[in-house]
């Protein structure tokens, strides 16, 4: 090489690259190493993110919806032991009318007032769980007054549910006013019942007064202010105007029964009172039987009156 001439770079050589297995002198194929496995790796899916706490219920919650369903099981156990203990009474309310009536809000051993009674004939009247109503009635009567304002009440309980009357010892005069108001009466066998009629009784001392040497003055507006008085006898007018108002009350009465019941005036017109055993028979009463049975036919009449309500049912 003389100075001319430039250099050749290098050329690298071909990188030995080996010869595959040639076949066996026997004709069998050659052996292709296996392909190694390859592994796949899945990453885990990340966990949940954790409630905040202010949305995890706390400890006093937890508590209190442990006490409320406490308090409704409480509820539901009482509300079945109530149903179970009064199964003669169940969906019938009894109000009871026992002792002299009068107006007002008395209510002992002897009297009962127009107020008591009234309020809970409303109340059981207005009663969702009440499908009917018995009025429990022992008594000898009492004032027209407390008679009508009861009948005003009752009345209002008619337009909601039936009203049965169950009579014990006794339920006359003004007792029986109110009680032929009912849907229905039940009295007993030897119930004393009817009395239809009005009395006003006045009373005289004055002989007894002038021997033991009582004097007394009157001084009034009027000729019959102090009509009524015991210290002296009445007068022919103050009879004849007392004897009016009495009879105009008892006109009435036994119109106002006649009409709500259909029982010949005659049958009753003298005042006189009658046995339930043959009070039945000239209507006075619907039927003979204790509390039991009115109970029980208060329910037949609710059921009768609720089919009666839906179209389309035999009533």
């Amino acid at each position: 090489m003389n100075g001319d001439e430039i250099p050749s770079p290098p050329v690298p050589e071909p990188a030995q690259i080996p010869e595959p297995p040639l076949p066996a002198e026997t004709g069998a194929p050659a052996k292709v190493p296996a392909p190694e496995a390859v592994r796949v790796t899945v990453p885990a899916a990340p966990p949940a993110p954790a409630a905040p706490a202010s949305d995890r219920p706390s400890a006093g919650f937890k508590w209190f919806l442990i006490i409320i369903l406490g308090l409704f099981l409480v509820c539901g156990i009482s509300v079945a032991y109530y149903f179970l203990l009064h199964t003669q009474t169940q969906g019938v309310t009894v109000v009871r009318m026992e002792g002299t009536m009068v107006t007002g809000e008395a209510s002992d051993a002897d009297t009962i007032g127009s107020e008591v009674v009234g309020r809970e004939l409303r109340q059981a009247a207005d009663d969702p769980m009440a499908e009917a109503i018995v009025l429990r009635v022992d008594s000898p009567g009492g004032s027209p007054a407390a008679a009508e304002e009861i009948i005003g009440d009752l009345e209002y309980a008619k337009t909601k549910k039936p009203v049965v009357v169950s009579m014990g010892d006794m339920g006359t005069s003004a007792a029986y006013y109110v009680s032929a108001h009912a849907d229905r009466i039940y009295a007993d066998p030897d119930t004393f019942t009817a009395g239809v009629g009005v009395i006003w009784k006045f009373s005289d001392i004055s002989n007894w007064m002038e021997k033991e040497g009582y004097n007394l003055t009157v001084i009034k507006s009027g000729s019959k202010k102090d009509m009524g008085s015991t210290a002296r006898p009445m007068s022919d007018d103050e009879q004849a105007y007392a004897q009016q108002i009495v009879s105009e009350s008892f006109e009435n009465f036994i119109s106002d029964v006649t009409t709500q019941r259909a029982i010949a005036r005659s049958d009753i017109e003298d005042g006189r009172v009658i046995r339930g055993a043959d009070a039945v028979k000239i209507n006075v009463v619907d039927e003979l039987g204790n509390l039991n049975d009115a109970i029980a036919g208060a329910k037949k009449l609710a059921q009768s009156r609720s089919k009666s309500s839906l179209p389309g049912l035999p009533s």
